[in-house]
Protein backbone atom coordinates (compact mmCIF):
# COMPACT_ATOMS: atom_id res chain seq x y z
CA UNK A 1 0.00 0.00 0.00
CA UNK A 2 2.74 2.38 -0.92
CA UNK A 3 2.94 5.35 -2.85
CA UNK A 4 3.30 6.29 -6.77
CA UNK A 5 7.28 5.86 -7.07
CA UNK A 6 6.66 2.20 -5.19
CA UNK A 7 4.53 0.68 -7.73
CA UNK A 8 6.77 -0.57 -9.97
CA UNK A 9 9.37 -2.16 -6.86
CA UNK A 10 7.56 -5.19 -7.26
CA UNK A 11 7.89 -6.07 -10.42
CA UNK A 12 11.49 -5.26 -10.35
CA UNK A 13 12.28 -7.08 -7.85
CA UNK A 14 10.72 -10.32 -9.57
CA UNK A 15 12.56 -10.05 -12.48
CA UNK A 16 15.80 -9.35 -11.13
CA UNK A 17 15.26 -12.78 -9.45
CA UNK A 18 14.11 -14.40 -12.96
CA UNK A 19 17.57 -13.20 -14.02
CA UNK A 20 19.66 -14.42 -12.10
CA UNK A 21 17.82 -17.92 -11.82
CA UNK A 22 15.67 -17.98 -9.23
CA UNK A 23 11.87 -19.03 -8.68
CA UNK A 24 9.95 -16.79 -6.82
CA UNK A 25 7.29 -17.65 -4.01
CA UNK A 26 5.03 -14.20 -3.51
CA UNK A 27 3.63 -12.63 -0.48
CA UNK A 28 1.38 -9.96 -1.01
CA UNK A 29 0.10 -9.60 2.34
CA UNK A 30 -1.42 -7.19 2.82
CA UNK A 31 -0.08 -8.08 6.28
CA UNK A 32 3.16 -9.75 5.87
CA UNK A 33 4.83 -9.08 9.89
CA UNK A 34 8.10 -8.85 9.12
CA UNK A 35 8.79 -7.15 11.85
CA UNK A 36 7.96 -4.06 10.18
CA UNK A 37 5.64 -1.20 11.29
CA UNK A 38 2.06 -2.02 11.41
CA UNK A 39 3.40 -5.78 9.77
CA UNK A 40 3.64 -3.19 6.13
CA UNK A 41 0.22 -2.32 7.03
CA UNK A 42 0.18 1.85 5.85
CA UNK A 43 -0.74 3.68 8.99
CA UNK A 44 -3.60 6.05 7.98
CA UNK A 45 -5.73 3.06 8.27
CA UNK A 46 -5.89 4.27 11.61
CA UNK A 47 -7.32 7.31 10.67
CA UNK A 48 -10.70 5.75 10.72
CA UNK A 49 -11.31 5.07 14.83
CA UNK A 50 -13.48 1.73 14.30
CA UNK A 51 -10.75 0.32 11.73
CA UNK A 52 -10.37 -3.77 12.70
CA UNK A 53 -7.36 -4.45 10.57
CA UNK A 54 -7.08 -7.95 9.32
CA UNK A 55 -10.68 -8.12 8.60
CA UNK A 56 -13.13 -8.10 6.69
CA UNK A 57 -14.41 -4.76 8.03
CA UNK A 58 -15.42 -2.49 5.12
CA UNK A 59 -12.80 0.33 5.55
CA UNK A 60 -9.35 -2.45 5.50
CA UNK A 61 -11.31 -4.51 2.77
CA UNK A 62 -11.92 -1.58 0.43
CA UNK A 63 -8.33 -0.35 0.99
CA UNK A 64 -7.10 -3.71 0.38
CA UNK A 65 -9.15 -4.03 -2.54
CA UNK A 66 -7.35 -0.65 -4.05
CA UNK A 67 -3.70 -2.19 -3.20
CA UNK A 68 -4.48 -5.34 -5.11
CA UNK A 69 -5.74 -3.61 -7.94
CA UNK A 70 -2.48 -1.63 -8.08
CA UNK A 71 -0.17 -4.66 -7.39
CA UNK A 72 -1.71 -7.55 -9.07
CA UNK A 73 -1.61 -6.14 -12.66
CA UNK A 74 1.73 -5.99 -12.19
CA UNK A 75 2.54 -9.50 -10.95
CA UNK A 76 -0.21 -11.36 -12.36
CA UNK A 77 1.82 -11.43 -15.87
CA UNK A 78 4.96 -12.93 -13.96
CA UNK A 79 3.49 -16.09 -13.08
CA UNK A 80 5.12 -18.87 -13.95
CA UNK A 81 1.52 -20.22 -16.60
CA UNK A 82 2.71 -16.93 -18.27
CA UNK A 83 6.32 -17.55 -18.45
CA UNK A 84 7.34 -15.49 -15.70
CA UNK A 85 9.21 -16.91 -12.09
CA UNK A 86 6.25 -16.77 -9.74
CA UNK A 87 5.45 -20.33 -9.09
CA UNK A 88 3.17 -19.60 -5.87
CA UNK A 89 1.11 -17.06 -3.67
CA UNK A 90 0.91 -16.74 -0.07
CA UNK A 91 -2.33 -16.11 1.60
CA UNK A 92 -1.94 -13.23 3.89
CA UNK A 93 0.34 -14.59 6.79
CA UNK A 94 0.46 -16.20 10.03
CA UNK A 95 -3.72 -15.46 10.03
CA UNK A 96 -4.36 -18.46 12.30
CA UNK A 97 -2.66 -17.02 15.22
CA UNK A 98 -4.51 -13.77 14.59
CA UNK A 99 -7.75 -15.30 13.99
CA UNK A 100 -10.48 -12.76 14.26
CA UNK A 101 -12.64 -12.92 11.21
CA UNK A 102 -13.56 -16.40 10.01
CA UNK A 103 -14.47 -14.68 6.53
CA UNK A 104 -11.06 -13.18 6.31
CA UNK A 105 -8.60 -15.73 5.02
CA UNK A 106 -11.69 -16.97 2.61
CA UNK A 107 -11.67 -12.71 0.98
CA UNK A 108 -7.95 -12.65 0.76
CA UNK A 109 -8.02 -16.08 -1.36
CA UNK A 110 -10.89 -14.41 -3.50
CA UNK A 111 -9.41 -11.07 -3.96
CA UNK A 112 -5.85 -13.07 -5.44
CA UNK A 113 -7.98 -15.50 -7.38
CA UNK A 114 -10.18 -12.66 -9.04
CA UNK A 115 -7.23 -10.24 -10.38
CA UNK A 116 -5.91 -13.55 -12.35
CA UNK A 117 -3.45 -15.48 -9.63
CA UNK A 118 -3.47 -19.14 -11.18
CA UNK A 119 -0.18 -20.40 -9.44
CA UNK A 120 -0.36 -22.36 -6.36
CA UNK A 121 -1.76 -20.75 -3.11
CA UNK A 122 0.08 -21.28 0.32
CA UNK A 123 -0.71 -20.39 3.78
CA UNK A 124 2.39 -20.04 6.54
CA UNK A 125 1.61 -20.34 10.13
CA UNK A 126 3.26 -21.14 13.50
CA UNK A 127 2.65 -23.56 16.11
CA UNK A 128 0.65 -21.35 17.34
CA UNK A 129 -2.00 -20.66 14.55
CA UNK A 130 -1.18 -23.73 12.52
CA UNK A 131 -4.80 -25.43 13.66
CA UNK A 132 -6.46 -22.14 13.09
CA UNK A 133 -5.00 -21.06 9.93
CA UNK A 134 -5.26 -23.91 7.32
CA UNK A 135 -7.91 -22.58 4.75
CA UNK A 136 -9.70 -24.98 2.31
CA UNK A 137 -7.84 -25.52 -1.44
CA UNK A 138 -4.91 -23.81 0.19
CA UNK A 139 -1.69 -25.85 1.08
CA UNK A 140 -0.55 -25.33 4.18
CA UNK A 141 3.42 -24.92 5.07
CA UNK A 142 4.57 -24.11 8.59
CA UNK A 143 7.01 -21.38 10.45
CA UNK A 144 9.11 -23.14 12.56
CA UNK A 145 12.75 -22.99 14.84
CA UNK A 146 13.49 -26.52 16.02
CA UNK A 147 12.92 -30.39 15.09
CA UNK A 148 10.56 -30.90 18.27
CA UNK A 149 8.20 -28.18 16.45
CA UNK A 150 8.87 -30.03 13.26
CA UNK A 151 7.82 -33.64 14.01
CA UNK A 152 4.71 -31.69 15.98
CA UNK A 153 3.59 -29.74 13.15
CA UNK A 154 4.40 -32.04 10.62
CA UNK A 155 2.20 -35.02 12.13
CA UNK A 156 -0.27 -32.15 12.36
CA UNK A 157 -0.42 -31.09 8.96
CA UNK A 158 -0.50 -35.22 7.34
CA UNK A 159 -3.34 -35.79 9.69
CA UNK A 160 -5.40 -32.69 8.44
CA UNK A 161 -4.07 -32.19 4.74
CA UNK A 162 -3.11 -35.92 4.12
CA UNK A 163 -0.25 -36.73 1.70
CA UNK A 164 0.44 -33.41 0.39
CA UNK A 165 4.08 -31.85 -0.44
CA UNK A 166 5.29 -30.38 2.63
CA UNK A 167 7.12 -27.26 3.11
CA UNK A 168 8.67 -25.18 6.16
CA UNK A 169 7.80 -21.75 4.76
CA UNK A 170 9.53 -20.01 7.89
CA UNK A 171 13.06 -21.75 9.03
CA UNK A 172 14.40 -18.78 11.51
CA UNK A 173 17.86 -18.98 11.27
CA UNK A 174 18.19 -16.68 14.18
CA UNK A 175 16.05 -13.59 16.00
CA UNK A 176 15.04 -10.13 15.75
CA UNK A 177 16.51 -7.62 18.54
CA UNK A 178 14.54 -5.49 20.88
CA UNK A 179 16.04 -2.08 22.41
CA UNK A 180 16.91 -2.75 25.83
CA UNK A 181 17.09 -6.98 25.63
CA UNK A 182 19.63 -9.18 24.91
CA UNK A 183 21.77 -10.30 21.95
CA UNK A 184 19.98 -13.07 20.36
CA UNK A 185 22.00 -15.64 18.20
CA UNK A 186 21.50 -19.51 17.39
CA UNK A 187 24.18 -21.71 16.82
CA UNK A 188 25.45 -22.54 13.47
CA UNK A 189 25.25 -26.06 14.19
CA UNK A 190 22.04 -26.37 15.75
CA UNK A 191 21.04 -24.43 12.23
CA UNK A 192 22.73 -27.05 10.54
CA UNK A 193 21.14 -30.11 12.17
CA UNK A 194 17.74 -28.77 12.08
CA UNK A 195 18.13 -27.99 7.98
CA UNK A 196 19.19 -31.40 7.57
CA UNK A 197 16.17 -32.97 10.07
CA UNK A 198 13.96 -30.38 7.51
CA UNK A 199 15.42 -32.35 4.20
CA UNK A 200 14.80 -35.74 5.34
CA UNK A 201 11.80 -35.05 6.03
CA UNK A 202 11.02 -34.89 2.44
CA UNK A 203 10.37 -31.09 3.07
CA UNK A 204 10.81 -27.89 1.14
CA UNK A 205 12.75 -25.21 2.98
CA UNK A 206 12.97 -20.96 3.25
CA UNK A 207 15.39 -19.84 5.18
CA UNK A 208 14.01 -17.06 6.97
CA UNK A 209 16.30 -14.58 7.07
CA UNK A 210 19.34 -15.59 4.46
CA UNK A 211 19.99 -11.86 4.52
CA UNK A 212 17.80 -10.08 7.02
CA UNK A 213 19.22 -6.39 6.26
CA UNK A 214 18.40 -3.14 8.01
CA UNK A 215 15.41 -1.47 9.32
CA UNK A 216 16.49 1.86 7.94
CA UNK A 217 14.38 4.80 8.73
CA UNK A 218 11.49 4.49 11.10
CA UNK A 219 10.90 1.25 9.54
CA UNK A 220 10.97 -0.84 12.40
CA UNK A 221 8.01 -3.27 14.41
CA UNK A 222 7.77 -3.69 17.89
CA UNK A 223 6.01 -6.57 20.08
CA UNK A 224 3.52 -5.46 23.21
CA UNK A 225 2.52 -8.88 24.97
CA UNK A 226 2.88 -7.48 28.48
CA UNK A 227 5.96 -4.78 27.59
CA UNK A 228 5.98 -2.39 24.78
CA UNK A 229 9.34 -3.62 23.17
CA UNK A 230 10.44 -1.80 19.47
CA UNK A 231 12.73 -3.44 17.40
CA UNK A 232 16.25 -2.32 16.85
CA UNK A 233 17.68 -0.78 13.22
CA UNK A 234 19.27 -3.71 12.54
CA UNK A 235 17.60 -6.62 10.98
CA UNK A 236 20.86 -8.67 11.07
CA UNK A 237 18.78 -11.45 12.64
CA UNK A 238 21.96 -13.24 13.23
CA UNK A 239 21.36 -14.51 9.74
CA UNK A 240 22.85 -17.28 7.15
CA UNK A 241 24.64 -13.51 5.98
CA UNK A 242 25.35 -10.68 7.93
CA UNK A 243 23.56 -7.33 8.04
CA UNK A 244 26.02 -6.23 5.56
CA UNK A 245 26.21 -9.30 3.17
CA UNK A 246 28.94 -11.23 4.64
CA UNK A 247 29.66 -14.63 5.08
CA UNK A 248 29.07 -16.16 8.62
CA UNK A 249 29.34 -19.79 9.85
CA UNK A 250 26.15 -20.73 8.82
CA UNK A 251 26.72 -20.18 5.53
CA UNK A 252 29.57 -22.08 4.90
CA UNK A 253 27.95 -25.09 6.44
CA UNK A 254 24.94 -24.64 5.01
CA UNK A 255 26.52 -24.03 1.67
CA UNK A 256 28.61 -27.63 2.20
CA UNK A 257 25.43 -29.26 3.00
CA UNK A 258 23.70 -27.90 0.53
CA UNK A 259 26.76 -28.57 -2.16
CA UNK A 260 26.46 -32.51 -1.31
CA UNK A 261 22.95 -33.03 -1.45
CA UNK A 262 23.03 -31.43 -5.01
CA UNK A 263 26.47 -33.44 -6.07
CA UNK A 264 26.91 -30.71 -8.92
CA UNK A 265 30.18 -28.42 -8.14
CA UNK A 266 29.37 -25.28 -7.02
CA UNK A 267 30.71 -22.13 -8.01
CA UNK A 268 33.29 -19.96 -5.77
CA UNK A 269 31.38 -18.00 -3.19
CA UNK A 270 31.03 -14.18 -4.57
CA UNK A 271 33.84 -11.31 -3.26
CA UNK A 272 33.09 -9.74 -0.46
CA UNK A 273 32.00 -6.19 -0.95
CA UNK A 274 35.18 -3.97 0.67
CA UNK A 275 34.85 -1.79 3.90
CA UNK A 276 36.54 1.34 5.19
CA UNK A 277 37.32 3.16 8.61
CA UNK A 278 36.76 6.52 7.91
CA UNK A 279 38.13 9.44 9.60
CA UNK A 280 36.20 10.30 12.44
CA UNK A 281 33.80 13.62 12.15
CA UNK A 282 33.46 16.31 14.73
CA UNK A 283 29.74 18.40 14.05
CA UNK A 284 30.84 21.89 13.68
CA UNK A 285 27.13 23.06 13.31
CA UNK A 286 24.38 22.80 15.64
CA UNK A 287 20.61 23.79 15.28
CA UNK A 288 18.29 23.25 18.54
CA UNK A 289 15.11 21.95 18.23
CA UNK A 290 13.46 25.34 20.07
CA UNK A 291 14.95 27.00 17.21
CA UNK A 292 14.54 24.93 14.71
CA UNK A 293 10.22 25.57 15.23
CA UNK A 294 10.86 29.17 13.55
CA UNK A 295 11.47 27.38 10.27
CA UNK A 296 8.59 24.97 10.20
CA UNK A 297 5.80 26.70 9.18
CA UNK A 298 2.50 27.68 11.51
CA UNK A 299 2.20 24.76 14.01
CA UNK A 300 -1.66 22.98 13.62
CA UNK A 301 -3.82 24.42 15.85
CA UNK A 302 -6.54 22.47 18.30
CA UNK A 303 -8.19 22.55 21.34
CA UNK A 304 -7.56 18.69 22.17
CA UNK A 305 -3.97 16.66 21.47
CA UNK A 306 -4.50 14.79 17.83
CA UNK A 307 -2.65 11.72 16.96
CA UNK A 308 -0.19 11.28 14.40
CA UNK A 309 -2.07 9.37 12.07
CA UNK A 310 -4.90 12.04 12.48
CA UNK A 311 -2.80 15.46 11.94
CA UNK A 312 -4.31 17.13 8.80
CA UNK A 313 -0.19 16.43 6.63
CA UNK A 314 0.62 14.29 3.89
CA UNK A 315 -2.24 15.08 1.63
CA UNK A 316 -4.79 14.04 4.35
CA UNK A 317 -2.74 10.87 4.81
CA UNK A 318 -1.63 12.15 8.09
CA UNK A 319 2.25 11.23 10.05
CA UNK A 320 3.10 7.77 9.84
CA UNK A 321 6.44 7.94 11.63
CA UNK A 322 8.80 10.05 13.40
CA UNK A 323 8.49 12.96 15.90
CA UNK A 324 5.36 14.64 17.26
CA UNK A 325 5.98 18.10 19.10
CA UNK A 326 3.12 19.32 21.52
CA UNK A 327 2.85 22.79 22.76
CA UNK A 328 0.28 24.30 25.55
CA UNK A 329 0.62 26.92 27.98
CA UNK A 330 0.43 26.64 31.87
CA UNK A 331 -0.14 28.90 34.56
CA UNK A 332 0.31 26.13 37.81
CA UNK A 333 2.43 23.46 38.49
CA UNK A 334 1.25 19.79 39.78
CA UNK A 335 1.20 16.57 38.03
CA UNK A 336 0.50 15.93 34.16
CA UNK A 337 -0.93 12.48 33.48
CA UNK A 338 -1.69 10.86 29.83
CA UNK A 339 -1.22 8.47 27.22
CA UNK A 340 1.95 9.46 25.37
CA UNK A 341 2.70 6.48 22.72
CA UNK A 342 5.54 5.78 22.60
CA UNK A 343 7.46 7.96 24.25
CA UNK A 344 7.40 11.45 25.65
CA UNK A 345 10.01 13.84 26.50
CA UNK A 346 8.23 16.73 28.91
CA UNK A 347 9.98 20.07 29.32
CA UNK A 348 8.97 22.98 31.00
CA UNK A 349 10.00 26.28 28.36
CA UNK A 350 12.83 24.56 27.35
CA UNK A 351 13.80 22.35 30.46
CA UNK A 352 13.63 18.45 30.30
CA UNK A 353 12.01 17.65 33.42
CA UNK A 354 11.74 13.81 32.53
CA UNK A 355 9.62 11.26 30.51
CA UNK A 356 6.42 9.94 29.92
CA UNK A 357 6.03 6.39 28.25
CA UNK A 358 4.14 2.81 28.85
CA UNK A 359 5.37 2.80 32.50
CA UNK A 360 5.81 6.41 33.51
CA UNK A 361 2.13 7.90 33.01
CA UNK A 362 2.55 10.71 35.29
CA UNK A 363 5.41 13.45 36.14
CA UNK A 364 5.85 16.23 38.78
CA UNK A 365 5.38 19.49 36.96
CA UNK A 366 6.83 22.43 39.03
CA UNK A 367 6.54 25.94 39.56
CA UNK A 368 7.62 28.56 37.37
CA UNK A 369 7.09 32.27 37.24
CA UNK A 370 5.56 33.73 34.59
CA UNK A 371 4.28 32.78 31.07
CA UNK A 372 5.08 28.66 30.86
CA UNK A 373 5.13 26.70 27.89
CA UNK A 374 4.65 22.83 28.61
CA UNK A 375 6.03 20.75 25.62
CA UNK A 376 5.89 17.32 24.96
CA UNK A 377 8.56 15.62 22.18
CA UNK A 378 6.68 12.67 21.53
CA UNK A 379 8.18 9.79 19.04
CA UNK A 380 6.67 6.93 17.91
CA UNK A 381 8.70 4.37 18.36
CA UNK A 382 7.63 1.48 15.73
CA UNK A 383 3.97 -0.07 15.78
CA UNK A 384 3.48 -3.25 16.98
CA UNK A 385 3.91 -6.26 13.99
CA UNK A 386 2.29 -8.95 15.65
CA UNK A 387 0.10 -9.46 18.02
CA UNK A 388 -3.62 -9.53 19.17
CA UNK A 389 -3.61 -5.08 19.64
CA UNK A 390 -2.58 -3.99 16.02
CA UNK A 391 -5.80 -1.96 16.06
CA UNK A 392 -4.85 -0.07 19.19
CA UNK A 393 -1.93 1.75 16.95
CA UNK A 394 -1.57 5.55 16.76
CA UNK A 395 0.76 7.33 18.04
CA UNK A 396 1.25 10.63 20.02
CA UNK A 397 -0.93 11.86 22.71
CA UNK A 398 -3.96 9.99 22.48
CA UNK A 399 -6.76 11.76 24.33
CA UNK A 400 -6.84 13.97 26.81
CA UNK A 401 -3.41 15.17 28.56
CA UNK A 402 -3.66 16.41 32.26
CA UNK A 403 -2.58 18.63 34.53
CA UNK A 404 -4.11 17.89 37.78
CA UNK A 405 -6.95 16.16 36.68
CA UNK A 406 -7.79 18.83 34.51
CA UNK A 407 -7.73 18.70 30.59
CA UNK A 408 -5.28 20.87 29.01
CA UNK A 409 -6.18 23.18 25.98
CA UNK A 410 -5.33 24.60 22.79
CA UNK A 411 -2.45 22.62 21.65
CA UNK A 412 -0.04 24.04 18.61
CA UNK A 413 1.77 20.49 17.05
CA UNK A 414 4.53 20.54 14.78
CA UNK A 415 4.94 17.15 12.76
CA UNK A 416 8.43 15.97 12.89
CA UNK A 417 8.38 13.16 10.59
CA UNK A 418 12.08 14.10 9.44
CA UNK A 419 11.42 13.18 5.83
CA UNK A 420 14.09 15.01 3.32
CA UNK A 421 11.62 17.60 2.65
CA UNK A 422 11.86 18.54 6.72
CA UNK A 423 15.94 19.11 6.27
CA UNK A 424 15.03 21.56 3.52
CA UNK A 425 13.63 24.06 5.45
CA UNK A 426 17.31 24.25 7.45
CA UNK A 427 19.82 26.31 4.25
CA UNK A 428 23.21 26.63 5.82
CA UNK A 429 22.51 30.44 7.01
CA UNK A 430 19.99 28.40 9.73
CA UNK A 431 22.36 26.76 11.73
CA UNK A 432 25.18 28.19 14.44
CA UNK A 433 28.40 27.39 15.42
CA UNK A 434 28.89 24.32 18.29
CA UNK A 435 28.57 25.77 21.33
CA UNK A 436 30.15 24.02 24.25
CA UNK A 437 26.58 23.21 26.26
CA UNK A 438 24.61 22.83 23.26
CA UNK A 439 20.53 22.82 24.38
CA UNK A 440 19.16 19.92 23.43
CA UNK A 441 17.21 18.37 21.91
CA UNK A 442 19.14 18.97 18.81
CA UNK A 443 20.07 18.67 15.01
CA UNK A 444 24.20 18.29 14.51
CA UNK A 445 25.62 19.16 11.32
CA UNK A 446 29.26 17.46 10.01
CA UNK A 447 30.36 16.29 6.71
CA UNK A 448 32.52 13.38 5.52
CA UNK A 449 34.93 13.71 2.89
CA UNK A 450 35.82 10.64 0.67
CA UNK A 451 38.40 11.12 -1.96
CA UNK A 452 38.21 7.71 -2.99
CA UNK A 453 34.98 5.25 -4.38
CA UNK A 454 32.83 5.09 -1.20
CA UNK A 455 33.14 1.83 0.54
CA UNK A 456 29.91 0.31 2.83
CA UNK A 457 31.23 1.34 6.74
CA UNK A 458 29.82 1.16 10.36
CA UNK A 459 29.08 4.13 12.37
CA UNK A 460 30.08 4.11 16.04
CA UNK A 461 27.80 7.10 18.42
CA UNK A 462 29.69 6.83 21.44
CA UNK A 463 28.97 8.99 23.94
CA UNK A 464 25.16 10.00 22.20
CA UNK A 465 22.48 8.77 23.91
CA UNK A 466 19.55 8.37 22.06
CA UNK A 467 18.65 9.76 18.45
CA UNK A 468 18.86 9.41 14.63
CA UNK A 469 21.49 9.90 12.06
CA UNK A 470 20.62 10.96 8.35
CA UNK A 471 23.53 10.77 5.69
CA UNK A 472 22.97 13.04 2.51
CA UNK A 473 19.39 12.86 2.98
CA UNK A 474 18.76 9.08 3.86
CA UNK A 475 17.50 7.98 7.00
CA UNK A 476 19.88 5.59 8.29
CA UNK A 477 17.94 4.73 11.42
CA UNK A 478 17.52 5.37 15.08
CA UNK A 479 20.72 4.74 18.13
CA UNK A 480 20.28 4.24 21.47
CA UNK A 481 22.80 3.35 23.92
CA UNK A 482 20.68 1.43 26.08
CA UNK A 483 22.10 -1.29 23.16
CA UNK A 484 22.18 -4.29 22.39
CA UNK A 485 22.75 -2.23 19.08
CA UNK A 486 25.84 -0.48 19.19
CA UNK A 487 26.87 0.40 15.45
CA UNK A 488 24.79 1.73 12.08
CA UNK A 489 25.15 -0.02 8.80
CA UNK A 490 25.94 2.34 6.41
CA UNK A 491 25.84 1.31 2.68
CA UNK A 492 28.65 2.34 0.08
CA UNK A 493 25.81 3.46 -2.44
CA UNK A 494 24.36 6.57 -0.17
CA UNK A 495 28.13 8.32 -0.21
CA UNK A 496 29.66 9.64 -2.84
CA UNK A 497 32.96 10.51 -3.33
CA UNK A 498 33.45 14.07 -2.62
CA UNK A 499 31.60 15.93 0.90
CA UNK A 500 28.81 13.88 2.09
CA UNK A 501 26.38 15.95 4.65
CA UNK A 502 25.82 13.83 8.00
CA UNK A 503 23.22 15.32 10.58
CA UNK A 504 22.77 13.71 13.91
CA UNK A 505 19.58 14.63 16.07
CA UNK A 506 20.20 13.47 19.36
CA UNK A 507 17.30 14.44 21.94
CA UNK A 508 19.12 14.30 25.44
CA UNK A 509 23.33 13.91 25.52
CA UNK A 510 25.62 14.93 22.40
CA UNK A 511 28.53 13.09 21.99
CA UNK A 512 32.32 14.75 20.63
CA UNK A 513 32.42 12.64 17.22
CA UNK A 514 30.57 10.23 14.97
CA UNK A 515 33.31 7.27 14.50
CA UNK A 516 33.24 4.95 11.70
CA UNK A 517 34.65 1.43 11.94
CA UNK A 518 35.24 -1.41 9.02
CA UNK A 519 33.64 -4.05 11.55
CA UNK A 520 30.48 -4.10 13.45
CA UNK A 521 31.01 -3.61 17.25
CA UNK A 522 32.06 -6.17 19.00
CA UNK A 523 31.90 -9.38 16.65
CA UNK A 524 29.93 -10.47 13.94
CA UNK A 525 26.96 -8.26 14.52
CA UNK A 526 27.81 -5.30 15.98
CA UNK A 527 26.20 -6.25 19.81
CA UNK A 528 27.91 -6.96 22.46
CA UNK A 529 27.55 -10.62 22.93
Amino acid sequence: MGGADDVDLPRAFVLMAAEIGLWVILRPGPYICSEMDLGGLPSWLLQDPGMRLRTTYKGFTEAVDLYFDHLMSRVVPLQYKRGGPIIAVQVENEYGSYNKDPAYMAYVKKALEDRGIVELLLTSDNKDGLSKGIVQGVLATINLQSTRELQLLTTFLFNVQGTQPKMVMEYWTGWFDSWGGPHNILDSSEVLKTVSAIVDAGSSINLYMFHGGTNFGFMNGAMHFHDYKSDVTSYDYDAVLTEAGDYTAKYMKLRDFFGSISGIPLPPPPDLLPKMSYEPITPVLYLSLWDALKYMGEPIKSEKPINMENLPVNGGNGQSFGYILYETSITSSGVLSGRVRDRGQVFVNTVSIGFLDYKTTKIAVPLIQGYTVLRILVENRGRVNYGENIDDQRKGLIGNLYLNDSPLKKFRIYSLDMKKSFFQRFGLDKWSSLPETPTLPAFFLGSLSISSTPCDTFLKLEGWEKGVVFINGQNLGRYWNIGPQKTLYLPGPWLSSGINQVIIFEETMAGPALQFTETPHLGRNQYIK
